[in-house]
């Protein structure tokens, strides 16, 4: 069957194929045809508000009493992510949040004195707060890369905060002890970016090169995705935040148990140690040609999603939103229906 952008699914629940086709259905228009059917495709202004540690930069499309979906960025990429995302979603009354993660736009921290510090349960904790101050009880969750885990650990943890997941790749939770551990070189070559941000000179290549490192990034983790230069610049000026270096350095050292975590978050984190299993309804979604997908058509982490659940395997590269925006959009409205 014909599912747009190259849909293949591996279902275990009652929809079935056909009833996801059907969804995908509806979003089969995007750029050119998305602007002539009176859809806009860019970005509204970004409002700002205090959050936790953080005076949170965000975007918001859709009515104001729709049903919240909180879409959250990977790196290195932004908020453009959900560029095409976000206003199919609001054409369909959703209320769409897109914010800019700690260390990226214009999310600043309310003081110099907090640690910029990385870890995963700094980064849950902030949508959290970004969601108490929206006044918002309960969203839909989706994200990829540093947004699918920071998604997971709400649903793991604060289920009650989450409706439904959007997992791009899978439970990417992390267990800092067994990432002490090697994988095969070929994976671990992959990630060739943690060793080097590992070092000092690591640390100065990011600051002088920030642009050219991530657009280096976006090529190997999206072999099939032919963005412009305008469409990365776009990006790129999100990682002209004052703290953009100091998070990105403090997470991926954090991960390889390199950088201390805040005692602060001791508890969450030893409570992300055991693995806990997501009970709400869940659809993850692998890219085809991404080089960090787990072989298995998600086999690998299957028995972590508990609740209904189905599983996509899209024709795309890392960033599955830009690269599928009516698939994933689609995906939203599907998990809606669990």
């Amino acid at each position: 069957m014909d599912i747009p952008e190259g849909i293949s699914h591996s279902r275990r629940h009652f929809l079935g194929a056909a009833a996801a086709t059907a969804v995908a259905a509806q979003f089969a228009m995007t750029g050119d045809t998305l602007a002539r059917s009176g859809i806009d495709t860019s970005f509204g202004p970004v409002k700002q508000i205090k959050a936790g540690d953080l005076n949170v930069g965000y975007v918001e499309a859709g009515p104001a009493s729709g049903p919240p979906v909180v879409l959250l960025h990977g790196w290195p990429y932004d908020i453009h992510s959900y560029v095409e995302v976000a206003p199919l979603l609001a054409a369909k009354g959703y209320r769409v949040v897109v914010p800019y993660l700690r260390g990226h736009g214009t999310t600043r921290f309310l003081s110099g004195k907090t640690p910029r510090d990385a870890q995963q349960s700094a980064f849950a904790l902030d949508i959290i707060a970004l969601m108490d101050a929206l006044e918002i009880d309960r969203a839909i969750l989706a994200g990829y890369d540093w947004g699918s885990r920071t998604a997971d650990i709400i649903a793991a943890l604060w289920p009650e905060r989450c409706k439904a997941l959007i997992s791009v790749t899978g439970y990417l939770i992390v267990n800092v002890e067994a990432n002490r551990f090697p994988t095969p070189p070929k994976s671990e070559w992959a990630w060739w970016y943690q060793y080097y941000f590992a070092t000092e000179r690591g640390v100065r290549g990011l600051r002088k090169y920030r642009h050219d490192l991530a657009k280096l990034v976006w090529k190997f983790n999206s072999p099939t995705w032919k963005f412009s230069d305008a469409t990365f610049d776009r990006t790129a000026a999100a990682f002209d935040n004052p703290d953009y270096v100091s998070i990105v350095i403090d997470n991926y050292r954090w991960r390889l148990g390199l950088a201390k975590g805040e005692p602060r978050y001791a508890a969450i984190e030893k409570r992300l140690a055991a693995a806990p299993v997501i009970k709400v309804p869940t659809i993850t979604i692998d890219g085809a040609y991404d080089p960090f997908t787990p072989p298995g058509h998600g086999s690998a982490y299957r028995k972590k999603f508990v609740g209904k659940y189905a599983h996509q395997t899209l024709k795309v590269g890392h960033n599955v939103p830009q690269e599928a925006p009516r698939a994933f959009a689609a995906a939203v409205v599907e998990v809606d229906g669990f």
